[in-house]
């Protein structure tokens, strides 16, 4: 299975927030959202990714004047991008080494969607699913179960 069909199973687009936009407003988008990452967008260009967990990294370090910097000052700005003919399993490996939960993904250097951590184990599950109700399928000769 490829990030492609887990992009389709998503609602188009994703969030963004511009560099200049205050750790304050960044924290306001997250909750509002309910999401856990923020793409952080120069105009079109993908410029890096803000997380709860930078945030909070920040304030640990800083206190609440963290929250008064602006995104760009916390933003992941060295990024690791998948396309939509990237496995699941290469996203996986991905995310587990580098230790992070959002990977964007790009299709011909343009900005297309996020996947988290979240879609990608959600779609092995259910990539694991149909292929052990094939092999049973298979094994009892196209059988109903009883």
């Amino acid at each position: 299975m490829l990030v492609a069909a887990i992009l389709k199973q998503k609602p188009p687009g994703f969030f963004s927030v511009s560099p200049d936009l205050t750790v304050a407003g960044v924290a306001a988008v997250l909750a509002e959202k309910n999401i856990g990452a923020v793409l952080v967008l120069d105009g079109d260009r993908l410029s890096g990714i803000l997380s709860e967990r930078d945030i909070v990294r920040a304030m640990a370090r800083q206190g609440a004047a963290a929250l008064d910097l602006p995104a760009s000052a916390l933003m992941t700005r060295k990024l690791v991008t998948g396309t939509p003919d990237t496995s699941i399993e290469q996203a996986m490996e991905m995310m587990t080494s580098g230790h992070f939960r959002h990977l964007p993904i790009l299709a011909e250097g343009r900005l297309i969607g996020l996947v988290s951590i979240g879609d990608v184990v959600k779609a092995r599950i259910e990539q694991s699913q149909h292929e052990v109700e094939s092999l049973r399928t298979y094994v009892t000769g196209g059988a109903p179960r009883l």
